[in-house]
């Protein structure tokens, strides 16, 4: 790997973080405590959108949409808040990026005939790579300046998630194993207004769409 590169993938981002250590540690507990969003989803989603009279997915629409708004006017007043880093104060942040991400994951995903958690045989894996092989990752690579390791670390987080997720609610093998390494793919780019939080989902869910007419 070009030696550049793995410097820019191994930066400190405390350092740029608002609150510093203590900001970084919410962000990181923020970013896990995720985890929950698509179980609530696909056990309670339902009943919550009826209290509105609307559908789960119109709720995620309106959710995505409200924070898309919020973000908008965050940026024209330029705050950052404790977690977030500086240069998200001109820039769209990795919260509203992974918040466009998980509303196309319930909006886009087919649920088929499935009810409670089995509706997320596809959702819950790739929402769960993002919550946790991220933190995994960024870790590894701010700690231990160690960008291979970091990989290796992801590939086996996301593998026992995936392969966990055919043993816990059906998600097909061959699926598994095909989308397990897009989910730590999406962790490497370095394009500078697009987060990983979106990319983390976005490959993974884009291969997902293309096979999902063979399964």
């Amino acid at each position: 790997m070009d030696e550049k590169l793995g410097k820019n993938l191994t930066i400190d981002h405390v350092q740029h973080s608002v609150g510093g250590i203590n900001g970084h540690a919410f962000r990181r507990l923020t970013h896990i405590s995720m985890f929950m969003i698509p179980l609530i989803y696909y056990t309670k989603g339902l009943e919550i959108a009826s209290y509105f009279d609307i559908n789960p997915k119109q709720l995620v629409s309106l959710i995505c949409l409200s924070i898309l708004l919020i973000e908008i006017i965050r940026l024209k007043s330029g705050i950052v808040v404790i977690g977030q880093r500086e240069y998200e104060s001109k820039q769209i942040s990795a919260l509203a990026w992974g918040a466009f991400s998980v509303s196309l994951v319930f909006l886009i995903l087919p649920e088929g005939d499935n009810i409670g958690l089995d509706s997320g045989l596809y959702g819950i894996p790739l929402i769960f790579g993002l919550t946790f092989v991220d933190p995994l990752m960024g870790e590894i690579k701010r700690q231990k300046k160690d960008i291979k390791m970091a990989i290796m670390a992801g590939l086996l987080c996301s593998y026992v998630i995936w392969i966990g997720c055919h043993f816990w609610i059906n998600t097909p093998i061959l699926v598994s194993i095909i989308l397990a390494p897009l989910t730590v793919l999406g962790e490497l780019p370095q394009v500078k207004y697009i987060d990983d939080n979106a990319t983390m989902i976005l490959f993974p869910l884009s291969a997902l769409i293309i096979l999902l007419p063979f399964f």
